[in-house]
C-alpha cells in the first residue's frame, strides 16, 4: 500500500535517513522504534510529503505522493502541533477538518460521540486550540486525524503527554481500527505501547531500518535489550 523506493534523505551536509525498500502492505499495524535522531519522524513526514527525499520515491497505492492528492482522501495524520489551528477553538477546529471531508455538523457530533471517552474536558470549550495543555492538543490531533475515516492512519508519538487513561483509550482505539482493517503506522519512544498496538516494529538507528520483526512475546524484551546493550557501551 505504501512503499519507499530507494529513499535517501540529507539535510544539508547531514545525513538523516536511508531506506533502500521498505513496504507496508494494507491492513498492517506498523511501529516505528528507535532513539532522537535515528530517523523516524523523517520517515512518517516523507509518507505524507511533509518533506522530499533527497533521492528516491515514496508512492501510495502505486502513486508517488509527491504527485497526486488521491492519497489525501485516504490518509490521516497528525505529527504534531503545526497541523493544528492554534486560534481557533477545539470545536471550530474539527468543524473545518469534517467539512474539508464533506461532512457536516451532525457526522462531527457523531464522532466525538463515539469517542467521547478520549476529550476528557468539555469539547465545546470557548478556549482556543493554542491554551490547551499539550496532551489536550494531542487528542485534538488525533481526533482531528481520525474524523475523516482514513484508510491510513499515521501518527507520531500518540501517547506523549496524555494521562494514563487516555493512553489506554487510545490503545484499544488503535487495535480496534487495525482489525477493521485501517493500515497504523506510529512512531513511539514507549515500547510497551507500541508492541501491544503493532504487529510489527521497525527499529530505526542513524537513519538505517537495523530490525523488521514481526511483533510476538519475545519483541518487547528484544527491544529492551537492544537498548540496554546501547546504554552499557554508552557508558564503559
Amino acid at each position: 500500500m505504501i512503499k519507499f523506493d530507494n529513499i535517501i534523505k540529507v539535510y544539508g551536509a547531514k545525513f538523516s535517513l536511508s531506506i533502500p525498500e521498505l513496504i507496508i502492505s494494507q491492513k498492517e499495524s506498523v511501529g516505528l522504534v528507535g532513539n532522537n535522531g535515528s530517523g523516524k519522524t523523517t520517515l512518517l513526514s516523507l509518507g505524507i510529503d511533509l518533506i522530499r527525499p533527497t533521492t528516491g520515491s515514496v508512492l501510495s497505492r502505486g502513486e508517488i505522493v509527491s504527485e497526486s492528492d488521491e492519497w489525501k482522501g485516504y490518509t490521516g495524520s497528525y505529527l504534531n502541533e503545526s497541523f493544528l489551528i492554534p486560534f481557533l477553538t477545539p470545536m471550530k477546529f474539527l468543524s473545518f477538518i469534517g467539512q474539508l471531508h464533506g461532512k457536516n455538523r451532525s457526522d462531527v457530533m457523531n464522532f466525538l460521540d463515539q469517542n467521547s471517552g478520549f476529550f476528557m474536558e468539555n469539547i465545546g470549550s470557548q478556549k482556543y486550540i493554542r491554551e490547551l495543555s499539550a496532551g489536550n492538543k494531542n487528542k485534538i490531533g488525533i481526533l482531528a486525524a481520525l474524523l475523516p475515516e482514513p484508510e491510513i492512519v499515521i501518527l507520531d508519538e500518540p501517547f506523549s503527554n496524555l494521562d494514563p487513561g487516555s493512553r489506554s483509550w487510545l490503545k484499544a482505539k488503535l487495535r480496534k481500527l487495525h482489525g477493521e482493517g485501517i493500515t497504523i503506522i506510529i512512531s513511539s519512544h514507549d515500547l510497551n505501547h507500541v508492541t501491544e498496538v503493532c504487529n510489527r516494529i521497525l527499529l530505526l538507528d542513524n537513519g538505517n531500518i537495523i530490525k523488521d520483526l514481526s511483533t510476538n512475546n519475545e519483541t518487547l524484551q528484544e527491544l529492551e535489550n537492544y537498548f540496554s546493550m546501547q546504554v552499557s557501551s554508552y557508558t564503559d
